[in-house]
């Protein structure tokens, strides 16, 4: 990540695009955006994290975008967007690439290190704040779905201090609660 230098890129209604070749070229050896018209567009969540490490500066017109106000825009389109800041921060700060999920509501897919462009994502990671409430049969479902593509869930949760933990999940069935009687 320290290579990568000061990256320029422009604010077009609600996405980041990078049109420099270089950059675009360093840019995607490191996970970063999708290249679409000889731009690369990156999601909010990796705008967010290269202008929290400095390394984009970022313009709408002529008007520069700081991380805060980059910020304040995607939290009316995603109430969703701090959480997944935080534990895209947290998984690239520990050497991982990671993608937009697919699917399964999942937020992320993240790849082994060292493996991103030859081998697919190893894990799938579902953010949680603390204290959110999810259903156990969406879960166990997604659980299922995710295991058969050979795949392993993650659940990161995000304590109050933004803290991230991370819990590997295992397929798990419940059953129905009945008397004994019937």
């Amino acid at each position: 990540m320290d290579d990568i230098l000061s990256v320029k890129g422009q604010m077009i209604s609600d996405q980041v695009f990078i049109s420099d070749k270089k950059m675009i070229h360093d840019l995607e050896l490191k996970g970063f955006g999708e290249t679409e018209d000889s731009k690369l567009i990156l999601k909010s969540f990796e705008t967010l994290y290269l202008l929290y490490t400095k390394k984009l500066v970022l313009k709408k017109g002529k008007k520069q975008i700081d991380f805060d106000t980059y910020m304040s825009i995607c939290q009316k389109n995603d109430s969703e967007i701090l959480t997944k800041f935080l534990i895209y921060r947290d998984l690239r700060n520990r050497g991982y690439v990671v993608k937009d999920g697919f699917g399964f509501g999942s937020d992320f897919r993240v790849y082994e290190r060292g493996h991103f462009g030859e081998k697919g994502a190893k894990f799938l990671i579902f953010g949680l704040n603390e204290g959110q409430q999810e259903k156990m049969g969406q879960m166990q479902k997604k659980i299922e779905e995710i295991t058969q593509m050979g795949k392993e869930p993650i659940i990161a949760v995000i304590e109050r201090r933004g803290e991230v933990i991370y819990y590997k999940i295992n397929r798990m069935n419940f059953y129905e609660n009945k008397t004994k009687f019937e």
